[in-house]
């Protein structure tokens, strides 16, 4: 078992400690062990996700409908014939940087 040190704790709280450990027939050690369990063991608060916060949030004023508006046809591709390979080769092949020969 791993063995934990506490340091700079207040008087007062060891004082309280050491009464509640008492009180309930145990020692410190043992009343530390048994809190620390009992806050490590509680079932964590699931907390809704960020968009569940967000609504709940803005809830009281109401809903908001935006309008969408209309989307273009989709154009047509570009054909792959000779040309259009040459063009795109003609382009690609102007980005480069000469090569040096050497």
């Amino acid at each position: 078992m791993a063995s934990l040190t506490v340091r700079n704790l207040e008087e007062a709280l060891k004082a309280r400690l050491r009464i509640r450990a008492a009180s309930r027939g145990r020692s410190m050690e043992d009343e530390v062990r048994h809190i620390l369990r009992a806050a490590l063991n509680e079932s964590r608060l699931t907390s809704p996700d960020l968009g569940a916060r967000i609504r709940r949030r803005f809830a009281s004023l109401g809903d908001v409908q935006l309008p969408i508006a209309a989307r273009e046809a989709v154009r047509e591709p570009e054909p792959l014939g000779h040309a259009a390979l040459a063009r795109r080769r003609n382009v690609r092949d102007a980005a480069r940087p000469p090569r040096s020969r050497g």
